[in-house]
């Protein structure tokens, strides 16, 4: 049995843009930066079952018991009305689960699937449960990769975070500004650790995809791109280079940022041809 816990917010059984081949994605609750342009803000914050969310269900799938939101599943349309009407980017519909949990579901689909990979949120504040969670899913499919999504925001490089690095087949990374200020103006945190981590586990050969959302006028993109660039060269490393889109994000912040156009991608990608980034993929 288990006895480590995570803060769930939702899995995709089959998932093919979270690493190499058929995945199933799994999103943990809970993130420690706060991005302007974030595309699920309902998985920054724990729920704090003030209720309001109640108010706006259509299907009575949400009640409010001894001071805590409940949330009925099988009541659920995924309207969302909930995570619209709530005041801190959170969401009811989040599970507390176990390791164990986790095995039997990925155990349901096995033979589907070429491996996991944990996203959030932040799926790295949960690391000793994603330890545990990745060695025994070794232990039971050994051919099957555990990977990471990450913002980068915890040093990899760290003692403490050695069983979690060494047990985690390959990284997802998010570099989202190489400007400090400007990480800072984006997300509320630096990018001290970002950086070191895009070094180090390109050094180690765990870093699988570098990621960046490229918003004009708004982010450095061709700061950002040049100096990922010059790391990842003449290697297999996947460079997304993503176009920002005003879909899923926080409406009070839509007015501060706008989508790139296709020339100006294409003329981003120009400096990853000159670093010679092997693998670069507009999105």
């Amino acid at each position: 049995m288990s006895s480590k816990i995570a803060p769930l917010n939702r899995i995709i059984k089959f998932s093919n843009v979270d690493g190499p081949g058929n995945r199933m994605a799994i999103f943990f609750q809970e993130c420690n930066f706060n991005c302007k342009y974030c595309h699920n803000p309902e998985t920054i914050n724990i729920c704090g079952n003030c209720g309001k969310c109640v108010l706006h269900c259509p299907t009575k799938a949400l009640e409010k018991n001894n001071g805590k939101v409940i949330w009925d599943k099988e009541r659920c349309v995924s309207c969302d009305e909930c995570t619209k009407n709530c005041d801190r980017n959170s969401s009811p519909k989040t599970n507390m689960i176990d390791v164990d949990y986790l095995l039997a579901e990925i155990g349901k689909i096995k033979p589907f699937i070429k491996g996991i990979t944990v996203s959030g949120g932040e799926s790295s504040l949960r690391y000793e449960f994603l330890t545990e969670l990745f060695t025994k899913v070794k232990e039971k499919w050994s051919d099957l990769t555990c990977f990471v999504d990450t913002n980068g925001s915890l040093d990899l490089s760290d003692e403490e975070y050695k069983d979690f690095v060494e047990v985690t087949d390959s990284f997802m990374l998010d570099v989202k500004s190489w400007d400090r200020e400007e990480h800072i103006k984006l997300t509320d945190t630096d990018n001290d650790n970002v950086l070191k981590n895009l070094k180090y586990l390109f050094s180690i050969g765990k870093l699988f995809e570098v990621r960046t959302v490229v918003i004009p006028e708004f982010l450095s993109n061709e700061k950002t791109i040049t100096n990922v660039s010059q790391i990842i060269k003449n290697s297999s490393i996947r460079y997304k280079l993503i176009k920002y889109r005003a879909i899923g994000v926080r409406e009070e912040l839509k007015p501060l940022m706008t989508s790139p156009s296709d020339e100006y991608m294409l003329r981003l990608k120009e400096i990853t041809d000159k670093y010679q980034v092997e693998d670069v993929i507009i999105i």
